[in-house]
């Protein structure tokens, strides 16, 4: 398994303990991170220890991305897996599951070893072309949202909604909604990206005067060194990730966490600062109407997005009064979170193990 990113790392982690419950003996090896580790598979590399976000950052670490691609795919045809499964992280495995069929090792390419994807990329937003070479390089892909099953309707690869793992039954939301609770800051898990948006939420509190506590989660000591960097007054809590926390509205960035909180129906925003660059170019190319997922999902924005020099403090006071004192706005919520966990909800008797153990029974077949 290969996951590059802490929500990776925690998918990885729920599959590989399902998979150890239905086939006891099943090896696992991975790139990923602790909680894959802590799962029972025996991790190569920590890969979430080295994510990193955005053209401009790629491409000032590409000499140590090109080595650890060299010495993954290298492990792989030495040690022939039965399967290699990439979850989400596309930039770095799209490009392994290609090397792998053109060194003929993969199943694609005249050998042995099965090539599955598990998160698909976001082709929705960006580079919908890569759905002809992903279906030329792998075997099977499971989605975890229902929509992205017919953005690959014109090709080859079988392709299966498996529900979305914040709603599996062993799953328990890291964030309740608690009209009394304090707020909550989510700056996200990339060290790039928490240094430009951490201080613009914090700002944001502060405008908005700080009438209560808040909470702010951090992976890693790492993102928790960058976070006290910005010198959060001592009424701002920080607590590391998996921390069950109770809130009353939410300034978010656009990652995982903000479809956490929007499922368990926290009022909030959702603010973001990329490096410059990087922004023109995504603004250029990617052509959705919104980057919270849970907006793209309702066509409706749950979340308001201050983007780049929107995100002002003054927005987000505003936005934190709103979510606080308007009535209106927190029963609108309510009823969007319902919407939201129907629509990504498992289907019955299926879950990305069990797609997971047929593949590796039998070939892929073509969902209807």
């Amino acid at each position: 398994m290969i996951a590059g990113e802490h929500s990776g790392d925690e998918h990885g982690a729920r599959l590989i303990r399902e998979l150890r419950q239905r086939s006891p003996n099943l090896a696992v090896a991975a790139l990923g991170g602790p909680e894959m580790a802590a799962a029972g598979a025996d991790l190569l590399y920590d890969l979430t220890a080295s994510s990193v976000v955005g053209l401009v950052e790629v491409l000032k670490h590409y000499g140590f991305f090109r080595s650890l691609f060299d010495a993954t795919r290298g492990w792989i045809e030495t040690h022939r897996p039965r399967a290699v499964l990439f979850i989400d992280y596309p930039g770095f495995n799209l490009r392994m599951a290609r090397a792998l069929r053109d060194s003929g090792v993969s199943v694609k390419g005249g050998g042995s070893v099965r090539t599955l994807f598990y998160i698909s990329p976001q082709i929705w937003a960006w580079k919908a072309s890569r759905r002809f070479s992903m279906a030329r390089d792998l075997d099977a892909l499971a989605t975890i949202f229902p929509f992205e099953v017919a953005c690959y309707a014109d090709t080859s690869l079988p392709v299966e909604f498996v529900g979305h793992p914040f709603l599996a039954e062993d799953h328990a939301l890291a964030v309740r909604y608690d009209p009394d609770a304090p707020v909550l800051l989510l700056p996200g898990s990339r060290r790039q990206a928490v240094s430009r948006i951490f201080p613009v939420l914090l700002a944001g509190y502060r405008a908005w005067g700080g009438k209560r506590g808040a909470s702010v989660l951090f992976p890693s000591p790492t993102i928790e060194s960058i976070l006290r960097a910005s010198h959060p007054p001592e009424s701002v809590q920080l607590l590391p990730t998996g921390t069950e926390v109770t809130a009353s509205a939410v300034l978010t960035s656009s990652g995982t966490m903000s479809l956490v909180c929007a499922l368990a129906g926290v009022p909030g925003a959702i603010a973001y600062r990329a490096n410059p660059l990087t922004y023109v170019m995504g603004k250029w190319l990617v052509k959705v109407p919104y980057l919270g997922i849970a907006n793209l999902l309702l066509q409706d924005a749950m979340y308001p997005e201050y983007l780049q020099g929107a995100a002002t403090p003054e927005a987000l006071a505003a936005e934190l009064r709103l979510c606080l004192d308007d009535p209106e706005r927190r029963a609108r919520t309510q009823a969007q979170k319902v919407e939201l966990q129907a629509r990504l909800r498992q289907p019955f008797g299926q879950s990305a193990a069990s797609w997971l153990l047929r593949q590796l029974d039998g070939p892929a077949t073509k969902a209807r």
